[in-house]
């Protein structure tokens, strides 16, 4: 379905592009070389997108461990973990497989974390006594 959107999408800016085509004086390029525009145009979207997946990083961080934790770990980050990252994006975007299999995995992940977390609470629950009760409190 997305290669039909895609190409029924392409067919009606080639005819937009056919019917008004834009003058070669008005063309704004960073440079006359095509090749070097797309490489300009690359490096533009890459820095885009790391500045706001940092900032996204950052801002999860921050809401559940404090603003110098969450710059300590970003900072600490290792490039096993970034090039991990990297790969499971690449992963999801390029194939609905893909896309199920690293969604799968996050949400087990999240589930393992959540039980671990509940099991660590409840075992700490049954460690700490009770405090003493008066002798009129207790039925």
């Amino acid at each position: 379905m997305t290669k039909r959107i895609t190409r029924s999408t392409g067919r009606i800016i080639g005819r937009k592009r056919r019917r008004n085509p834009v003058p070669v004086e008005e063309k704004r390029d960073p440079s006359e070389d095509s090749a070097t525009s797309l490489i300009l145009a690359d490096a533009t979207i890459r820095a885009g997108s790391y500045i706001v997946r940092r900032t996204v990083e950052k801002g999860l961080l921050r809401g559940r461990y404090g603003s110098e934790a969450a710059q300590q770990m970003l900072a600490h980050k290792t490039i096993g973990q970034t090039v991990l990252s990297f790969t499971l994006a690449k992963l999801a975007t390029r194939s609905l497989p893909g896309a199920l299999i690293v969604g799968g995995g996050a949400m087990a992940k999240t589930l393992y974390d959540r039980r671990k977390a509940k099991r660590t609470k409840q075992a700490k629950a049954v460690e700490t006594p009770l405090p003493p009760q008066l002798p009129d409190e207790q039925s």
